[in-house]
């Protein structure tokens, strides 16, 4: 299995097909397994599909060391793995956790986002009342998980400021909104990101929950693969 030596920490990426680049980041707890459904009708459709584990999770090190965990430390992993695959610019990706790490991603390397697709996730919080309520929740979640999960808790689904929310009207890509109709927790974000991104498309899924990608697999490509194709 290819992966990436950050520091001492190990990093798991995959690459399939050949093509426009398309990096795919998962959501907390999940791994690259996330994304088989998609892998296939995308490669086919003339894209390089690349995945990977974020710290903490799949076959991705679990450091013991909490300091390194963090938003930064997973852009840099993202731009990292892009350089292992050769790639100055992508359609960036993600659902839950992985969107807003696409969205934050954006913010650090603007030059290297194609565009964006942001799946069943929110943009974080401008409220720090509300943003107490998420990381309180966050890292209680986390911790009933224990080992890396907890620690990629505590250092990258907690957030921090409001920069990521703030980003959206200045977001000049094309932007993929997408959610399952069953997500309930997410509509708002979703519908926020829609509304305030001057380039985004939303679709909604039906009959779909939080893995809009798994519960409606083939509705979702045919969603993605509209949007990939309108890139020009």
């Amino acid at each position: 299995m290819p992966h990436l030596d950050r520091d001492g920490v190990k990093i798991h990426y995959e690459s399939h097909g050949d093509g426009p680049v398309v990096l795919l980041s998962h959501g907390y707890t999940a791994t690259t397994e996330m994304w088989r459904g998609q892998i296939a009708p995308l490669t086919s459709a003339g894209y390089r599909v690349v995945v990977w584990d974020m710290r903490g999770h799949g076959a991705s090190d679990s450091p013991e060391d909490d300091a390194l965990y963090s938003e930064a430390a997973t852009m840099a992993d993202m731009a990292a793995v892009l350089d292992a695959v050769e790639a100055d610019r992508a359609v960036i990706g993600g659902l839950s956790l992985g969107g807003y790490m696409s969205l934050a991603f954006n913010i650090a390397h603007p030059d290297r986002v194609r565009a964006l697709m942001l799946f069943d996730t929110g943009p974080g919080f401008r409220k720090d009342e509300a943003r107490d309520g998420w990381n309180a929740n966050a890292i209680r979640t986390g911790e009933k998980l224990g080992d890396g999960l907890a620690r990629a808790a505590r250092g990258m689904l907690v957030q921090h400021d409001a920069r990521v929310i703030d980003s959206l009207p200045t977001i000049p890509v094309p932007t993929l909104v997408l959610i399952g109709e069953n997500d309930t927790p997410f509509v708002a974000g979703t519908d926020y990101m829609a509304a305030k991104i001057p380039t985004a498309t939303k679709v909604v899924i039906a009959d779909a929950g939080h893995a809009a990608n798994i519960d409606q697999p083939a509705a979702f490509n045919d969603a993605v693969l509209a949007f990939l194709g309108g890139l020009g």
